[in-house]
């Protein structure tokens, strides 16, 4: 039987860390063989909120090409490609926009959530309220059954089945109405204890050294009642423990709780293992991760054939989209 599909993509915003290798692309390499998997770089996305600079959004989503491959999706198993080297999606994207309600997009909750959140620019723009419809264009043009996603993310799936919905309704049934493929996506914590995140400066990016991974697990944040060596500590308020759970075995993750609880180790020789285990987990990711940086050549030969498996299959569902509405 035929693999049900599934599509993700993410924007080109900044460098990846440890939170998106643990809460998306772990998952993704994860599933390869169960699904057809397409895999996007949503670079012009990332122009709804990062449209000042684009030069940055292109040098991002290079990088971002990188990590995929690097953390294991692989171009032979999976579609990888560019949002920009497929413009079928664009296209889509002006029809849906025709039939979407503006209340619609008003009512998204990320809209106005992230109009609150973000002050430092201007995205008081059409592309912004328009996200929605883009995010849909990118998951009907290739027919996909699923998309990976969160129980908090369900809500912002669902404009995208809606509009798949009154497309069809209108013209005929050519889109499936895509699924939540619910995956755990877990909280991965910062060295401050915080969330993991860019915009708080507390990552541990996969494209950081060895070195500079060691001195910011140094730094981390650890349990504020352990203020002595001799303190007995709770490795649960600990964010040094939860990274643990991550990177540890095990009998290190029993071995450090146990330590902590009686104060039979120290926050420096928790940290110590960590470290080791985090360096070994991303030591095959750096290897892949050098290896294509000095092959760019490689690199845009792999986002162009998969770009133009992509745009294979965008351009099928783009004929049956326009004979659906009488428009071929």
């Amino acid at each position: 039987m035929d693999k049900k599909r599934v599509l993700s993509g993410m924007q080109p915003s900044g460098r990846l860390h440890l939170g998106n290798l643990i809460g998306a692309l772990k998952n993704w390499v994860e599933i390869q063989d169960r699904y057809d998997c397409f895999y996007f770089v949503a670079d012009w996305h990332a122009l709804t909120t990062g449209y000042t600079n684009p030069s940055a959004i292109k040098e991002s989503a290079l990088d971002l090409l990188v990590n995929f491959l690097s953390a294991g999706i692989d171009p032979d198993r999976s579609t990888i490609f560019i949002q920009s080297m497929v413009p079928e999606h664009a296209e889509l994207h002006i029809l849906l926009s025709m039939i979407t309600p503006l209340g619609w997009l008003e009512r998204v909750p990320t809209y106005k959530e992230k109009q609150q959140e973000i002050q430092d620019r201007d995205i008081n723009s059409y592309g912004f309220l328009g996200y929605p419809v883009l995010q849909t264009a990118d998951i009907v043009i290739y027919r996909a059954n699923y998309v990976p996603v969160g129980v908090d993310q369900v809500p912002h799936l669902e404009i995208s089945r809606e509009i798949a919905r009154r497309f069809n309704s209108l013209y005929g049934e050519v889109f499936p109405e895509p699924e939540a493929l619910l995956t755990e996506f877990p909280k991965v914590l910062g060295l401050d204890g915080r969330k993991m995140s860019k915009s708080y400066d507390n990552a541990i990016y996969l494209g950081d050294s060895e070195e500079l991974v060691g001195q910011k697990i140094k730094t981390m944040m650890t349990d504020p009642a352990r203020v002595r060596r001799s303190d007995r500590g709770d490795p649960e308020v600990c964010p040094v423990y939860q990274l643990h759970k991550f990177f540890s075995s095990p009998e290190e993750l029993k071995e450090n709780a146990e330590g902590c609880k009686t104060a039979s180790i120290g926050c420096i020789d928790c940290k110590r293992i960590l470290i080791k285990n985090v360096i070994h987990r991303l030591t095959p990711l750096w290897e892949n991760r050098q290896r294509l940086l000095q092959n760019p050549k490689m690199l845009m030969d792999i986002a162009h054939v998969g770009s133009e498996k992509a745009k294979k299959a965008a351009s099928e569902t783009m004929g049956l989209a326009k004979e659906a509405m009488g428009m071929l």
